[in-house]
């Protein structure tokens, strides 16, 4: 049995997922980088800390000069870089995540620009005619990194569609506060430094659309945009985002991978540089530029410039006379009325009046009141702006604000998730009947005249694998399969297809063919099950002593295989795994969701345990 996340599995968890985890755990950094500040900022050395992060760093070519202070080159440069890594993300989820169906993320749109909206309104209302209104922007961010980190200890309280909805929350919530950053938040803004930017930008478009792949010609004209962004005055981590919204997305083809084996085989066969260089670049081209680069810098923007951006600008002194003045700030309390408060509100709020007027809810109301309080986790955009639209003590008030309401929202969620874990089904299901129905990736439903079926035909759960007989992946995890279908019993519907990967596999195609073969004399399964447990012998020879082990007309066998009668009953599955995306095996789906991640027995029984208890809860009776 397949025992934890194979190197396969590792290599077809998907964009989101990887994103998911990275985020969570930078969150443990992020947190321990803002009491390093904080520790910093009160030590008996408390100068020091403003002293360093204004110390000035100059790059100097010829005449020419730019220099900013140390807090700078983090705010305006490093994180330029972190939202270059919210674009990637954003662009990947509008080609292949939630956003790719427009119609079905308005909620959840809607609801990230209602939690954004009311924040701000409350700010004002607070701050109503003084200058600190200025700061209006402040109370509207979610920060990524700790709402996710808080997803993560709610653990399988927050379902994975909460998980979905918070994520297409905090990424509406990255584009819109760039974009006020870029326009309220800007100095006098040059046009012609500006100009430079997008005509620079477009330079970025050619290269693309020209098939540039190497990454020296974007790096420099990038270092230029923003540079040229930088100078205009509009703030420079708006090129951050552009260039990430570049990046397109989309799964491998199984051209592009025999193609790579292709020139693998080549290099095996004449190990020489040019055919190592040639091999190198293929495999690099066979995966999306988006996900190279989310797995090349996830780890950089979330394990150093994140905590960086946190050390450089949430140190301060807490003491009782500023901890008084904060008491009574309208700064600090529109801050945490607008988190804290607003936030909630206005997600829940404006969900509900989208759902008066037609629009599906995407999680059931327990889970979305759990995302709301979630949304009051406000750091990174927040503490950006604040740094942007305040100095002096209003800065301190405002960094206090972000601080106490990022913490008080993390309690509330937690407890509103506890809360949600206690409640009776009928309760934890309110909003089920009108939630909108998942993406499904699976091209082709099953047919149970053509399918191959274990167990019940019209099971709770079905959960389709495609396969090739002489790939290591399946025969690992075809024991744990095997003791899911004996498990579940008449809950789970099985269901194999091929997917031989002939252009590394010498056998699969003839073993595929062998099975279909087996099966036109009612015994598909039987042969399925050897022929994974003996993927080192899948010759003819071997072929016909298995048929003769089962009992089958060897004969009829024979004619059949030799006449490849069969093959084209094996290209209908080859065509439905390219229809649903499908390159590589063994590659699961779950009620016509793809399956990322490890597919060890415990972690597809918690797949499968989790739709069944969403399969029941959609039984229950709401109620009047």
């Amino acid at each position: 049995m397949a025992g934890g996340q194979t190197p396969r599995s590792r290599r077809l968890a998907s964009p989101i997922r990887e994103f998911i985890a990275t985020q969570s755990s930078g969150a443990i950094v992020l947190l321990a980088a803002t009491v390093a500040a904080l520790i910093w900022a009160n030590s008996p050395w408390p100068d020091s800390y403003e002293e360093f992060w204004h110390t000035e760093l100059a790059i100097r070519l010829g005449d020419a000069e730019l220099s900013l202070d140390i807090r700078h080159w983090v705010n305006d440069g490093l994180m330029a870089f972190f939202f270059f890594v919210v674009g990637l993300e954003i662009r990947r989820e509008f080609d292949m995540g939630e956003l790719r169906e427009r119609r079905r993320v308005a909620t959840p749109v809607l609801a990230a620009l209602g939690g954004m909206a009311v924040p701000a309104l409350l700010y004002l209302a607070v701050n109503a005619g003084d200058s600190a209104v200025h700061g209006w922007a402040i109370a509207m961010g979610t920060d990524t990194a700790f709402a996710l980190g808080v997803l993560a200890l709610v653990g399988e309280r927050a379902s994975p569609r909460t998980r979905t909805f918070v994520l297409t929350l905090v990424i509406v919530d990255d584009v819109v506060a760039l974009t006020i950053i870029a326009v309220a938040y800007s100095g006098d803004v040059s046009i012609s430094a500006l100009g430079v930017a997008v005509a620079l930008f477009g330079v970025v478009i050619v290269l693309k659309h020209s098939g540039v792949r190497h990454g020296v010609p974007y790096f420099i004209v990038g270092a230029g945009v923003w540079l040229a962004t930088l100078i205009s005055g509009v703030h420079a981590t708006l090129a951050g985002i552009a260039f990430g919204l570049l990046a397109s997305a989309f799964p491998p083809s199984r051209e592009d991978l025999e193609r790579v084996g292709a020139v693998w085989r080549l290099f095996r066969e004449q190990p020489v540089p040019e055919y190592a260089r040639t091999a190198s670049r293929s495999l690099a081209t066979a995966v999306s530029p988006n996900e190279r680069l989310q797995h090349l810098f996830h780890p950089w923007a979330n394990y150093l410039i994140v905590p960086v951006f946190a050390l450089a600008n949430a140190g301060m002194a807490i003491n009782g006379e500023v901890l008084r003045e904060a008491a009574t700030s309208p700064i600090t309390l529109g801050i945490v009325l607008g988190l804290v408060v607003g936030k909630p509100v206005g997600i829940i709020g404006v969900t509900w009046l989208a759902s008066r007027f037609g629009f599906p809810l995407t999680v059931p109301w327990p889970q979305l009141i759990g995302a709301g309080t979630i949304g009051g986790v406000g750091f990174t955009v927040s503490l950006l702006i604040a740094g942007i639209a305040f100095d002096g003590a209003e800065l301190d008030d405002a960094r206090l604000g972000i601080l106490a309401a990022s913490l008080l929202a993390t309690l509330l969620s937690l407890l509103v998730f506890r809360t949600i874990g206690r409640l009776p089904q009928r309760a934890r299901s309110a909003g089920q009947d009108r939630l909108a129905a998942p993406i499904v990736d699976l091209a082709d439903p099953v047919d149970p005249e053509v399918d191959h079926i274990r167990g019940p035909v019209d099971g709770a759960v079905t959960l389709i694998e495609y396969g090739d007989f002489e790939c290591p992946y399946c025969g690992r995890a075809e024991p744990a399969l095997r003791e899911l279908t004996e498990a579940f019993g008449d809950e789970l519907t099985f269901v194999f297809r091929h997917l031989p990967l002939t252009d590394v596999h010498e056998h699969a195609q003839l073993a595929a063919e062998a099975a279909e073969a087996a099966g036109k004399q009612g015994r598909f399964w039987e042969l399925h099950d050897l022929l994974l447990t003996h993927q080192d012998a899948l010759t003819y020879p071997d072929l016909l002593g298995y048929a003769e082990e089962l009992g089958l007309d060897v004969d009829r066998f024979a004619r059949d295989v030799s006449s490849r009668h069969f093959a084209l009953r094996v290209t209908r599955d080859v065509e439905s795994a390219d229809q649903s995306g499908v390159a590589g095996t063994p590659t699961f789906f779950v009620n016509g969701q793809r399956h990322h991640g490890p597919y060890d027995l415990e972690s597809l029984r918690a797949v499968i345990a989790r739709e069944l208890g969403v399969t029941r809860s959609q039984r229950v009776d709401p109620g009047p």
